[in-house]
């Protein structure tokens, strides 16, 4: 069986990347800067651009919309207790895809078909044949219609977390994907500041 053109050209990439990897495998494991990021999986976002980041510098935790899940907040914890990070951001992004559906939209899409759905101007609709499954009606998405609300909403839900010590800063921001620019969102600085 011959490999997808996608295969294929992450193979060439590693090998071009392992020829050149030098002293990387001497980094040490805890993250040189001490701090850890929630961010969305969008394929738009950076975190090593936007936050200044070369490898060993922090901990990077992505997820559909960068959201506080529980087990999105068990990776800072170990980071922190663990790996002595001392310093958690949330950054959320302008233009989310999570804005667009709710947890009824994606449980009646998956019902009906596990392949792809399109969205156009009627809104999403499923185009697959294969059989769907109920259980998609049972996830908690965790979408949401507010982005800055959405940043303080995780920050809030981090900071409230019985695992997360007080003494611990989480910082909240909304990365501007027309600009690359990175807003603070100043109420969750508020209640996300170290006690």
């Amino acid at each position: 069986m011959s490999k997808s053109p996608v295969v294929q050209s992450v193979e060439k990439a590693n090998t071009d990347y392992a020829a050149n990897f030098g002293e990387k495998g001497k980094l040490p494991l805890p993250p040189g800067r001490h701090f850890t990021v929630l961010t969305c999986m969008d394929a738009r976002l950076d975190p090593a651009k936007y936050a200044g980041l070369s490898g060993g510098d922090a901990h990077v935790i992505r997820n559909a919309g960068g959201r506080a899940s529980d087990d999105a907040i068990r990776s800072p914890v170990i980071s922190y207790k663990l790996l002595g990070t001392k310093e958690f951001f949330v950054i959320h992004h302008t233009d989310c895809r999570m804005v667009l559906f709710n947890n009824k939209i994606m449980g009646d899409l998956l019902s009906k078909s596990l392949e792809q759905a399109v969205v156009d101007e009627n809104g999403w609709r499923d185009v697959g044949q294969e059989p769907g499954s109920p259980e998609g009606a049972k996830i908690d998405w965790l979408t949401f219609t507010d982005d800055r609300q959405d940043v303080i909403d995780d920050v809030k839900k981090i900071r409230n977390h019985p695992l997360i010590p007080k003494s611990i800063p989480v910082y909240g921001y909304l990365h501007d994907v027309k600009t690359g620019k990175l807003e603070e969102i100043k109420e969750a600085a508020e209640i996300g500041k170290a006690a």
